[in-house]
């Protein structure tokens, strides 16, 4: 009942921003500009309707073909960034010309006039497409290689060196899909890790029209093997068979539990938990840290994947040498990370707490719009080395 209730209020909130916004849009580029006919009535049209295919994309998707789906996502995505760039356009447009003491700002001012509404109203659809390309060729591109260094308290010797590739929120799904991921196993294979680390998010649909595109990933080669935990977006897709298809690529999923692997000759615990969410969806689902980590040998030191960064306030209390995470997209499209900051402190990059590390990946795909602003996607190469006190580099102060 509670997840049923959650839906319908999300449904209500989400039609009520899209309704919103459209309607501001239409008043202030197309009814204020006084658009002549027949382009006013063009315009309108088209924003209705687009406003309407993002409400009733994922009804449609169900109804229709895995491919018939991807052709009509993907207007509805692009039109999901670029209407919110519009709107971030036609703001900050609005600001510096009221600033500047030249702006119809107020809706209703006597003193505006149609022509500096058109004006204003070219420059904004101008700026906002110039915007959204950009943004999408950022996103389009192949992810960034991040390769970072971080120093980890009592790590062994013997470890120093030890390297883990982290995937983290690909989102293959209606977007992206076979071709993004065998590109993926390339680049990765090509690092020759210890170990590859997938921090949820893995898709965005059912097993029966994603299976076959996420095959190549069965290819992924590292020294110790991969490692899975899930995200809020597999439990969004129907958790259990997701979960069974994973094995059977050859991953080893951790559901709040560790295993330990021997390099050399020490071992390395690699503890892993349900998505931060999944208490939700009952049938021993949920985010358990404390049971992962029972019993384990605290000389010995713990990699915790874990989706939803948050758990590192219970992880760093409970001796985590290093937990991996993802979830934020670091903001995916600024300035979207302001926002992220109100539910989690760790947005993207490396947080400390006294011995323990925390590192947020910004996602190696993306999630909605096929757009990244200021926040590109990224392979994340992290190597460890032993330290000694005090640690350099940046430090989250609870």
């Amino acid at each position: 009942m509670r997840r049923r209730f959650g839906f319908v209020l999300f449904l209500f909130l989400w039609g009520s921003i899209v309704a919103f916004t459209h309607w501001y849009l239409v008043l202030r580029l197309v009814l204020l500009p006084q658009l002549p006919s027949p382009y006013a009535e063009a315009a309108i049209t088209a924003l209705v309707t687009l406003a309407a295919s993002l409400f009733t994309r994922p009804f449609v998707a169900r109804l229709v073909g895995a491919r018939l789906a991807g052709m009509l996502a993907w207007p509805t995505f692009v039109w999901m960034g670029a209407s919110f760039l519009l709107l971030l356009v036609l703001l900050g447009t609005d600001a510096v010309l009221s600033l500047a003491g030249g702006a119809a700002w107020a809706i209703g001012d006597p003193r505006s006039s149609s022509v500096s509404d058109r004006a204003e109203a070219a420059f904004v659809v101008g700026g906002a497409l110039a915007v959204s390309l950009y943004a999408l060729a950022l996103a389009l591109r192949p992810p960034t290689l991040r390769a970072i260094e971080l120093p980890l308290m009592g790590l062994p010797e013997a470890l120093d060196g030890f390297r883990i590739v982290q995937l983290s929120d690909l989102h293959i799904g209606p977007l992206r899909g076979r071709r993004f991921a065998a590109a993926l196993v390339a680049r990765v294979n090509a690092r020759c890790a210890d170990l590859v680390a997938i921090t949820g998010d893995l898709v965005d649909g059912a097993v029966e029209r994603l299976a076959s595109e996420v095959l190549p990933l069965s290819g992924l080669e590292s020294r110790h093997g991969t490692f899975f935990v899930s995200g809020n977006h597999e439990y969004f897709s129907s958790i259990d068979p997701w979960l069974a298809t994973v094995r059977d690529l050859g991953w080893r999923v951790l559901r709040n539990e560790r295993v330990t692997i021997r390099h050399g000759d020490v071992g390395l615990d690699v503890a892993g938990v349900d998505d931060h969410m999944a208490h939700h969806y009952g049938n021993g689902h949920g985010e358990d840290v404390a049971a992962a980590l029972e019993g384990r040998d605290p000389a010995r030191p713990v990699v915790l994947l874990a989706h939803h960064p948050n758990a590192f306030d219970q992880a760093s209390e409970l001796g985590v040498s290093l937990q991996l995470s993802g979830h934020t997209h670091g903001g995916q499209i600024w300035p979207f990370h302001y926002l992220v900051r109100l539910s989690t402190p760790y947005v993207a990059g490396v947080f400390r707490r006294s011995r323990s590390t925390l590192y947020v990946s910004r996602g190696t795909g993306f999630w909605g719009p096929p757009m990244r602003l200021f926040h590109p996607a990224e392979i994340t190469e992290i190597t460890l080395r032993a330290a000694t006190p005090p640690l350099t580099g940046p430090r989250f102060r609870g």
